[in-house]
């Protein structure tokens, strides 16, 4: 059993992103989601430095240091695209017009809460950047993270014991292992990576989990780590 790569784990995430979107990416693991949205859905990708339209990263011969998104990756930009100042994509944000989110987290709780702002590691200070204004005003809310921390923690809880970014935000989560969604009735999965079983998927999750009657099995072309 080969747990999906940080790039695995951002083309899941980009194959739900659905035609007309116009989609933020957060910073880590999300913003590598632009370079996987399959080619006949036509997106835009807003980055919260002031870029409506990002295309994929660069390539060594067109990237440009003064063209970067909101993880400082020399990106692209598809047709279209503009470029604004902070007020105004904030303005997008806080406006609503954002129709999904793709955030890290550090954890999710069963109920949709996500803390990904202050990793409570002693002189590692916490980055708020644009994630509470994304998580209250976005229509959607995935995450893209690792299943458990690097000890072996559960990362999808119960409860937060971090500090939280919003509540009751987050309506999908993709990690290395599963693809689950967030329901009234808690954490719902809907793929799991192909030589895991159930029980041993539950054992690294430390809230309870139900299956959805057509689970199927995580897959991802592959790729490399990113």
């Amino acid at each position: 059993m080969t747990p999906l790569n940080r790039n695995q784990i951002a083309w899941r995430a980009a194959q739900d992103i659905r035609d007309g979107m116009l989609v933020n990416l957060g910073i880590g693991i999300p913003s590598h989601a632009a370079d996987f949205i399959p080619p006949d859905r036509d997106v835009f990708v807003q980055s919260e430095n002031g870029i409506i339209g990002c295309g994929a990263l660069a390539g060594k011969a067109e990237a440009d240091s003064d063209l970067v998104d909101a993880s400082s990756r020399r990106i692209t930009l598809r047709p279209g695209a503009a470029i604004v100042d902070s007020v105004a994509s904030f303005a997008m944000i806080r406006g609503g017009h954002i129709d999904v989110t793709i955030l890290g987290a550090f954890e999710v709780a069963a109920k949709g809460d996500l803390a990904n702002w202050d990793s409570g590691v002693p002189d590692k200070g916490p980055l708020i950047g644009g994630a509470m204004d994304l998580a209250a005003c976005t229509g959607e809310v995935w995450v893209t993270m690792e299943h458990t921390t690097r000890s072996g923690g559960a990362r999808l809880l119960d409860a937060c014991t971090l500090k939280l970014t919003a509540v009751r935000c987050v309506t999908r989560v993709y990690t290395d292992l599963a693809v689950v969604e967030v329901t009234p009735e808690g954490f719902l999965v809907h793929e799991i990576l192909p030589g895991l079983s159930r029980e041993e998927l539950q054992a690294r999750t430390g809230a309870a989990l139900r299956f959805a009657p057509d689970c199927r099995t995580l897959e991802a072309p592959p790729l490399a780590a990113a």
